[in-house]
């Protein structure tokens, strides 16, 4: 049996931004490319992390000016990183544990991929069509909305 790594379902050659640009220049991008993670730069070297859902909320404080300040004043540091060969089924899991929404896809000290959970939704729609499994309700948290 083949294992599913993260490497089969990350997005590829992801969109970065260096630390020192204006998060006007950020916003911008992801609006650009459609994307709602940017893995931050420095030198070449993986720093941090913006998002979409970082800027809303930095551009929400008063007095703050978007040409102004920094992607290093806005990024989140601690950036949770994986390799494109792990299993998906233990990155999805530590992702859900520590409930973040990405993983950087780092190999030989090089970002090549974001892995979201838009990625892992995916990958699961995939497993559960190609067993043709029935759809079922779970019982728990949040409210089940029916599709079409």
């Amino acid at each position: 049996m083949t294992t599913v790594t993260v490497g089969d379902y990350m997005t590829a050659g992801p969109h970065t931004i260096g630390d020192e640009q204006p998060l006007v220049h950020a916003h911008a991008m992801l609006k650009a490319h459609g994307v709602r993670h940017l893995p931050v730069l420095r030198g070449g070297h993986l720093v941090g992390m913006i998002t979409e859902r970082d800027l809303a909320l930095i551009e929400t404080l008063a007095d703050v000016e978007p040409c102004e300040v920094r992607v290093e004043e806005a990024m989140q540091p601690q950036v949770f990183t994986v390799g494109p060969r792990e299993p998906l089924e233990q990155v999805a899991r530590a992702m859900a544990e520590r409930r973040i929404g990405s993983a950087v896809v780092m190999d030989d000290g090089k970002v090549v991929g974001v892995f979201t959970t838009v990625d892992a939704l995916n990958a699961l729609a995939e497993v559960l069509e190609a067993q043709g499994a029935p759809a079922r309700r779970r019982q728990g948290k949040g409210h089940v909305h029916r599709l079409g």
